[in-house]
Formats: structure tokens, sequence, C-alpha cells
């Protein structure tokens, strides 16, 4: 769809012609003609690639075509040393610029990600002030970027794939580098992006059910005073909790399923979310005022299409990036082949074929056997080859509070968690010094460094009474993240390679530290038992997130194919894909069809195409698990973060001499299901 037929039809507005690509092929033919004269037909491909990618993006404010024509004829440089030079000196501004906007980014969004007190309407504001959305345009505005495209190529991802494996090191950085000049649009645009992620960050963060106040039919209150679940993340660990709880817990998993499907379906009162000042059920979605009193108002109203409202303002605003990216004109393009760095055709592939395994079939007639019964939906999220899965809920909390009672606790403790996990003293202390914990407002995330002067911050939620187990395992996953972000930029030859090649693999590198959180207490299993359990936990987590990844991209394709939806539609549409997902990989073995639970995920909200990283990086976790168990662990994560951001494929071939497969996750839940786990 065109730019100008997108708004029309209710999408992202047109560009305007100041922010139009205009110059003809004819100018790009000139300009490359006139400098292979000059420099000889050996840099004739250089050339012509370079005044095209100026060309693209040159807009009538950078000037006409002689313009053009000039800034080309006295920027193009034919000397490598000088090219190489040029390269480092932007590497070395962009750090610096990139880093420092990063802290200021950090401070103006403190409120509303960490647990600060009530956000105030002037925090809010801050949050949207956006100091990034300004540096692209500057750079285009002064022709830095433009000096840039014409030296250095922005690859394309097939380029990356089929040509990467011959490249050195400073060849994938500055692709990597020039990933950033792939989209110029206007500073407007990016803010208005900012404003949408922000608001669905808002919405999501601060929807909480007060469980105290939530009543079974027979008006008894199951869940224990002053238990307040986030959704989806709290009520989804809430529910894993009950499964060591017997028939009690069935109960409550049945209530909480119940609450996810009124939230996903937008049936849940608006009176209900974290009001202490009434009670609800749940199943007859009855609310009345918790002193019995009659109420002054309808409390049963339900809550408007916001959930959707919010997925709408989202798609809206960054689609409206669409014009603006010649080589990957749609998010979902830019999202995966940008982003990812793997294809949706792959990414999708990889994905069913682990929901498709012969093993997924007979691990679920396993799992209803350990259960007794018939699975139900909320089985999805079954723990119970959980390492922890014999540990009530009360004994982790014990042993959390006794090694980390508080936030500070935890921060002072860092360098003992890591020697445990396995790193030298002075590497683990090297770490630690650059890691900050804060107190996070909604379920915790990780936040790096974008210069190697700055500190990673650990960010994870801790209740008035202390750190329980649920914090202390998101902090251990948050710690994966902060390890691999200091790694992969302190330790990096190239600050443009920083990172890792998409969002899977930090995520990765997260569960791999998740997984060992009781080692760290000294309540951890070790031998082939603990080896086994942990396969058939991988896979039974895997087939629920491939499963979500599947539901958030065929989202964002009807998105896409519907760009004038009503909040009404984006619902209804969200509800039967979920329900499409479900039939096709999920009923067969479940015996119950038309479900739509997995639309319970906050992410299909506020992330914007964000889960299949998670199912990608289950699988690569899992594909890097051996190596871990058999190489000495801090080594060989530091060996692995200090690749860098090559396209996976490339990374993983350098980490384990293979492609990204469930191979290995099937060949190992296969054996334990062998052997009778």
């Amino acid at each position: 769809m065109s730019a100008d037929t997108a708004a029309a039809s209710g999408g992202p507005r047109a560009a305007s012609p100041a922010h139009r690509a205009f110059l003809p092929e004819s100018a790009v033919d000139g300009v490359a003609s006139s400098l292979v004269a000059v420099h000889g037909a050996a840099h004739a491909e250089a050339i012509r690639r370079g005044a095209r990618q100026v060309a693209e993006r040159w807009w009538r404010e950078d000037g006409d075509d002689a313009a053009f024509a000039d800034f080309c004829r006295r920027n193009y440089l034919a000397d490598e040393g000088a090219r190489a030079r040029a390269f480092s000196r932007i590497s070395d501004a962009l750090e610096q610029i990139d880093g420092l906007l990063h802290e200021l980014h950090r401070e103006l969004r403190r409120p509303m990600d960490t647990d600060t007190g009530p956000l105030e309407a002037v925090d809010l504001l801050f949050a949207d002030t956006d100091l990034f959305a300004h540096v692209e345009p500057d750079l285009f505005r002064t022709k830095i970027a433009f000096f840039a495209l014409l030296n250095f190529p922005v690859h394309r991802l097939e380029e990356r794939l089929r040509d990467g494996a011959g490249w050195s090191r400073e060849e994938w950085a500055r692709s990597c580098l020039m990933e950033r000049f792939a989209v110029r649009a206007p500073a407007e645009l990016s803010q208005e992006m900012t404003r949408a992620l922000n608001a669905a960050d808002v919405y999501v963060s601060e929807y909480d059910i007060l469980m105290d106040r939530v009543l079974t039919t027979d008006g008894r209150r199951p869940f224990p005073e002053g238990l307040r679940l986030i959704s989806h993340w709290g009520l989804r660990d809430e529910l894993k909790a009950n499964y060591a709880a017997g028939e009690a817990g069935l109960e409550k998993q049945r209530i909480i399923q119940r609450i996810m499907e009124r939230i996903e379906r937008q049936e849940i009162p608006l009176a209900v979310r974290a009001n202490p000042d009434v009670l609800w059920c749940p199943e007859t979605n009855e609310v009345g005022p918790v002193d019995g009193s009659a109420p002054r108002a309808d409390l049963s109203a339900r809550e408007p299409d916001t959930r959707y409202e919010v997925l709408l303002g989202v798609f809206h605003a960054v689609r409206a990036l669409d014009p603006y990216a010649p080589t990957a004109p749609t998010f979902i393009q830019r999202r995966f082949d940008l982003g990812r760095q793997m294809t949706e055709r792959d990414t999708e592939s990889l994905l069913v074929s682990l929901l498709e395994a012969p093993e997924v079939g007979r691990l679920v007639r396993r799992v209803a056997e350990r259960l007794g019964r018939p699975l139900e939906p909320f089985d999805v999220w079954y723990t119970g080859y959980l390492p922890r899965a014999s540990l009530r809920e009360e004994e982790l909390d014990a042993a959390v509070q006794a090694r980390f009672r508080n936030i500070q606790a935890f921060q002072r403790e860092i360098p003992d968690v890591l020697r445990r996990l396995g790193f030298a003293p002075e590497r683990a202390a090297w770490l630690a010094e650059r890691i900050l914990v804060d107190p996070a407002r909604g379920a915790g995330h990780a936040m790096g460094a974008q210069r190697r002067e700055d500190k990673a911050h650990l960010r994870t939620r801790v209740p008035a009474e202390g750190m329980n187990y649920q914090g202390y395992n998101v902090a251990m996953h948050e710690l994966g993240h902060n390890v691999e972000q200091i790694f992969s930029l302190n330790g990096i030859d190239h600050w443009a390679l920083n990172g890792v090649p998409n969002t899977a693999f930090t995520e990765a590198f997260a569960f791999t530290f998740q997984e060992r959180d009781l080692s760290v207490l000294g309540m951890g299993a070790a031998g082939d038992e603990a080896h086994h359990r942990e396969a058939l936990h991988n896979l039974w987590l895997t087939i629920e997130i491939c499963g979500v990844s599947l539901l958030d991209m065929r989202i964002w394709n009807w998105l896409y194919a519907h760009p004038r939806a009503t909040p009404v539609e984006a619902r209804e549409a969200t509800l039967a894909a979920a329900r499409d997902v479900w039939n096709r990989w999920f009923a067969p073995h479940y015996g119950v069809r038309d479900v739509d639970l997995l639309a319970i995920y906050s992410h299909i909200v506020n992330s914007a195409l964000y889960l299949p990283d998670y199912a990608i990086g289950h699988i690569v976790a899992f594909q890097l698990a051996d190596r871990l168990r058999k190489a000495p662990f801090g080594d060989e994560v530091e060996r692995l973060a200090r690749l860098g951001r090559l396209t996976p494929d490339a990374w993983m071939r350098a980490a384990v001499g293979g492609p990204v497969s469930a191979a290995p996750m099937l060949a190992a839940a296969r054996a334990a299901l062998d052997a009778g786990f």
C-alpha cells in the first residue's frame, strides 16, 4: 500500500512532499558516471550503491539535483584507509551520542519504570520526551548520515546470509552500524511512536488485580490478604505456583483462567482493576462493594475496549514510518529482517517444526498422566518438571528472604551470586561493579548501557514486606540480561557490534541464568534426572510460547490487512486468531476447542511483535545449555556474549557449530520420555 493510500484508509498520514525522496534515477546515473571517471571502474559498484542509498533518503530540504551531485563528488572515499578512519570516527561519536542520550532517557523514565510512588502527570510528560527522536534527523540534516550512506552499504538480510561468512569483524561492524540509517523518518513520527509505546507500557504496568477481593460462586475469598497481581505475568505466576497446592490450588487455577479470559475479552468490569473497595466473582462477573452496602454507581460496566485501542495506537504509530524505510517498508519486515535478522517465514517454520514434532504429543500425554486428570487450557503453564515443582511457594520465599531481604541485599550479593554460577571471583567483581539494582514498577526488566562508561540497570518488583521468590526469580532472569549486556558492550572489539543477534539471544542468556536460581540458593539438583526434567520443562515452556508467538504474528498480519480496524474489530480478530492457533496446535492434544487463553499476554498490547523472540530464545538457550554445562560456565558465557551482533545463523555456527534448530531440544525431550520421565 502506498503512503497516500494508507493515509486515505485511516492508517499513517502520507509523507509530505518535503519528506519524500524525489531525485530521478538520472541523478544517480550522472553522479555515478562522474565519480567512476575519477576513481576507476573498480569503484563502480560501490559508487552506484552509495549514490542510490543517498538518493533514496534525500528530501527536498536537503537540496536540489546539483546539491546532491556536489555532495557525492566531495565526500566519496575511494581510499580504504580513509574509510577505516571515517568509520572509527563515526562509531566513536555515536557511542557517546547514544550512550549519553540513553542515560538521560533512563532518568526521564525513572518514575515510570521504577517504584518511586504514584505516577504524576508530569512524569508521563517526561517519559514521552524522546530525545532520541531528534538524533537521526539531525544526523541527516548535518549530512553525517549521507556521508555514511555514500561510503558504506546498508545490507539487506539476504546479503548478510549469503556473504557474511566471508566478512571480517570490521565488515560486520560496518554492516551493523549502517542499520541505523536504513530508515529516515520525521522526528514527529518517532515522537508519536514513543508516546504510543509509553501509553501501552503505562496501561500494562498498572493493570493489577487485587486477588484478596476475588470471590468464588459461593462467596468465599480463596486468595490471601494483600495479594496483588499484575496481568498477565503475576496472574500466570500465581497459577503456576498453585500446582503444589492440590485441590485448593486447582480451584484457584480455574479462577485465574477465568480472570484472564475476562481481561482478554474485555468483559472485566472497569471497577475491578486495582480497586480495594469492591468484591468480584469472575465466574458470574458480579461486582459489589466490599462493605456490602448498596453501590452508588453501576459497578458491572465493563472496561471499554481499551486493551485493543492501545494495541491499535501502537500499530498506527509504528506503521507511520513505513514510507521512510526503503529496504524494509513494513513494520513486520523491520521487526524480522532488521531486528531479528531472521525472515518471518524462517521464524514461522522454526516454531511450527517444534509444535508439530511427535515429542509434543508424547509429552502432553505424559503430563496428563502426571496430573491424573484431563488437561485444562491453563495447563499450558504446567510446572511439574520444574526443579522447584515439589517446593511450596512459602518455602521458596523463606529461602529467598534468608539470603536477600531486599533490593539492597541483592545488590550487595551479586558478586557471590555470580561466583556460585561459575564466574571467577575477579570477573564476578568486575561485572557487579557495572550493575545497579532498582525496584521495578512493572514485572521487571533489564536496561543495559549504550556506552562503556555507563552501568547496566536490573529492575525487579519487590513487595513492601521484602523480596519473595517471584521477585528473586525475575532478578535472576534480568541478571542474565545484564551480564550479556556488559560483556557484549564492555568486552566487544567494535562498539557497532555490541549486543547479540536479536532480542531472542539476550533472552537465551536470561533463561540460562533464571534456570539456575535454585542452585544459587543451594537448593538445586544435578545429574541425569535433573537434565531429563530440565529438557521436558523447557519443551513444555517452548510449546506454549511458540503458540503465543504465532498468535502475535497473525495479529500483526491482520492489522496490516485491516488498517482501519476499530478496537472492537481488533478484539474479535485477536480472539479469533487465538482460537485458530489453539485449534491447530493445542486442541488435538487437550481435547477442547476454541480456547482464546493465549491472547492474555500483555506483550501483545505493549511490545509490538516482540513475542517470537521468547520462543526463539528458549530454543537458542537449549542449544547453548549443553555447551555451558561442559565448559567453565563463566568463561563460556563471556565467549558467547562477545561474539557480537552477527546474524543468528552466523552467531550460532560460531557458538555451537550449527544453525538455530529445535532438534537438540526435541532430542533431549525424547531421551527423557524414553527414560520414563
